[in-house]
């Protein structure tokens, strides 16, 4: 890989605001190299610059990073796809519930205080927290990505006519 991909991998890898040097030192590039590359990320929209106690910092666009998952599945699944894993995830859900007794996992955060529990139960409800997280964040997005799908198939359509379909 060149620099600048390792620059790229690097910032793929991100999970919270990192200055310029230690996305250089990971990258194995030098700081100029990487404040080049990440400046030209930042133009693309793929970073945001920040400031992490005063030293110029990147962090991915979780902007765009949730237009790119949605575009990948999309892209990846068909409708009926989408809608059997929506299902799917809603019987995960569901199953939590019951074997927990609760509808909610705020319920089921409020039971982790209110009860007598031993440290490995708390490990295993600690788990099971965010093991529902997990189910939820993917829900969300399965749901998204039916609200957008036709919208995004559409686009990525080769276009017989110069007419734009979205007013």
């Amino acid at each position: 890989m060149s620099g600048r991909e390792r620059v790229r991998h690097v910032v793929e890898l991100l999970e919270e605001p990192t200055p310029v040097q230690d996305i250089a030192d990971r990258a194995d590039v030098s700081r100029a190299t990487a404040d080049d590359e990440l400046q030209r990320l930042q133009s693309d929209d793929w970073v945001t610059e920040t400031t992490v106690d005063g030293t110029k910092a990147y962090d991915l666009n979780p902007v765009r990073m949730l237009f790119d998952e949605l575009t990948d599945l999309i892209e990846e699944h068909s409708r009926d796809e989408l809608e059997n894993r929506l299902t799917e995830l809603k019987e995960e859900q569901e199953e939590l519930a019951a074997e927990y007794d609760v509808s909610s996992l705020d319920e089921f955060r409020e039971r982790l205080v209110e009860d007598e529990l031993s440290a490995k139960e708390l490990r295993e409800r600690r788990n099971v927290i965010a093991t529902w997280e997990a189910i939820n964040t993917e829900l969300g997005l399965v749901k998204h990505a039916l609200q957008l799908y036709r919208d995004v198939v559409e686009l990525s359509s080769p276009r017989t006519d110069s007419h734009s379909t979205l007013a």
